[in-house]
């Protein structure tokens, strides 16, 4: 589909700090789905208004996957100085679906965003471990449709990773458990800070999960949703999950992903990384 990926450039850690911070495209999802910004102007804030050098991008915001597209926002990457880390990839289609036609169909699904990420000089995609079924019979089904899809990714160079987000994946052991059963090296987890709420009225532990997910871990979500009057986050203990995350070993990119609803998206972009900066030099 694609020749010619990016060079990946050798990435510039913040002094001080044992890991590097990007920008999750999600923070932004309010201006992006009201059009007041679209995907090719992402990279450029990223840059100017939050000096950052790293982007993660959501595959429902592309306009496209055609080469020219691609090679507009490519150069724009370029342009600003910005590595481009993982596309979240969301609709299309459940890759632990319990029939195997439906799931065969989700994974040839997420092969154009292998060949997305690898011309636009991405390591990961992140996709879902959705399925409708027994805790077992989901299991299954996420195994047999990630491991096809880490197959074809392994051959891009690509990482394939399962975020807890949703149902059966937001329970920390389930998830370890099927990236276990895949067994293969580009095939991991994206623990997400906040994502722990397997269905209405029924949450997991947010601090047994992160300890779960993190040995697998080849991308790690900054989720935050409000601050107090001291900038510390005021549904979790951010010293506390930075760290699990440290004592994981992981120094890979963490991403911002403001969710809250009281500040506005560029007010929780600048708090979230004001925060993992305070806390990750204290941790360092």
């Amino acid at each position: 589909m694609f020749s010619g990926a990016l060079p990946r450039e050798q990435d510039k850690r913040r002094d001080g700090l044992f890991f590097d911070i990007s920008l999750a495209q999600w923070s932004l999802h309010k201006a992006l789905q009201s059009n007041r910004i679209t995907n090719l102007d992402f990279p450029r804030i990223t840059r100017e208004k939050f000096d950052l050098a790293a982007v993660e991008y959501v595959s429902t915001f592309f306009r496209n996957t055609k080469t020219q597209y691609l090679s507009e926002l490519r150069n724009i990457t370029v342009n600003e100085g910005i590595n481009n880390v993982l596309i979240m990839v969301d609709g299309e289609g459940d890759l632990a679906e319990t029939d195997p036609a439906g799931r065969k169909q989700s994974v040839e699904n997420h092969f154009k965003w292998i060949d997305t990420a690898q011309y636009l000089g991405c390591q990961t995609i992140r996709v879902n471990a959705r399925g409708r079924g027994s805790a077992k019979e989901v299991a299954r089904a996420a195994t047999d449709g990630l491991s096809h899809l880490s197959e074809r990714a392994a051959r891009s160079g690509i990482n394939v990773v399962v975020e807890n987000h949703g149902g059966y994946s937001s329970n920390g052991k389930w998830l370890a458990e099927v990236i276990r059963e895949v067994d293969m090296p580009n095939c991991g987890t994206l623990p997400d800070f906040g994502n722990f709420t397997i269905r209405e009225g029924e949450t997991y532990d947010r601090y047994k999960g992160l300890r779960e997910l993190m040995p697998y871990a080849k991308g790690v979500s900054a989720k935050t949703y409000d601050f107090d009057e001291s900038g510390h986050e005021t549904t979790m203990d951010f010293k506390k999950i930075l760290t699990i995350v440290k004592q994981a070993s992981y120094f890979g990119y963490i991403g911002i992903e403001y969710e809250g609803s009281r500040l506005s998206e560029e007010e929780g972009i600048r708090a979230t990384k004001d925060l993992l900066i305070r806390t990750g030099k204290a941790l360092s």
